[in-house]
């Protein structure tokens, strides 16, 4: 097709433009490193040892959500993948994460009966700069593989804050007070996944849980598209 021709696909993780049929190149396709056990069983970070539940931050304090799923191990090529899809405008790339998002979590989705995905929002003169919220592409691609609604609006980012990557763990908690509301006071829904490009320490995720949880969502959980180890 001409459209193929004028804007011809590029490998996700490589950005070169790709052969009709591929999703990603044959250099590259080696490189993938989709996150398998044996991973901390609250937060998804990849472990060493087998015999540990959970990753050495879980061991050590309390989360609001139930438990979070990660598609990529946050290292190697992936790294300048996220990049360029946060920073450079390269949103076809949340076609080839949302993919393998739900090739490793479909059934984990419908086991978990989730009735709606919500992505973290952005603070709204900073979505206006950039152009466009990461994780709103990513939610909506993921919502049409997973047959499940996206529901863009019901949390909001009222307050800008620092980015989190800057900040030790009792400044993120301190950064993220208050950052976020919620479209209404009573939420119908009971299970929901947020999801969002990079999980660090999970101070976002603990946020927006704790909203959700006081205007009455039972259980939340989210998927990312990549993150970090758990030792």
């Amino acid at each position: 097709m001409i459209v193929d021709i004028l804007y011809p696909h590029r490998c996700p993780l490589c950005d070169e433009v790709l052969f009709p049929g591929q999703k990603i190149c044959d250099e590259c396709a080696p490189e993938v490193k989709l996150m398998r056990e044996p991973v901390c069983k609250k937060c998804g970070k990849s472990i060493t040892d087998e015999r540990r539940e959970f990753c050495i931050d879980c061991g050590r304090k309390k989360h609001s959500y139930c438990q979070g799923k990660a598609v990529f191990v946050y290292e190697g090529k992936i790294k300048n993948s996220m990049y360029r899809f946060k920073y450079a405008n390269k949103r076809e790339y949340a076609a080839f994460y949302a993919e393998e998002a739900a090739f490793l979590y479909k059934d984990w989705v419908r086991e978990k009966q989730i009735e709606a995905i919500l992505p973290v929002p952005m603070y709204f003169w900073k979505k206006r700069r950039r152009g466009y919220n990461q994780a709103e592409v990513f939610a909506e691609h993921l919502g049409r593989k997973l047959n499940v609604p996206v529901d863009k609006k019901l949390v909001k980012r009222i307050r800008n804050t620092v980015p989190q990557k800057e900040l030790n763990d009792v400044q993120r908690k301190s950064n993220l007070k208050n950052a976020f509301q919620l479209a209404s006071d009573i939420v119908e829904y009971r299970q929901v996944l947020l999801v969002d490009d990079i999980y660090t320490t999970g101070s976002t995720i603990d946020e927006i849980a704790g909203v959700l949880s006081g205007a009455g969502v039972k259980n939340i959980y989210y998927i990312c598209i990549s993150i970090g180890s758990g030792y």
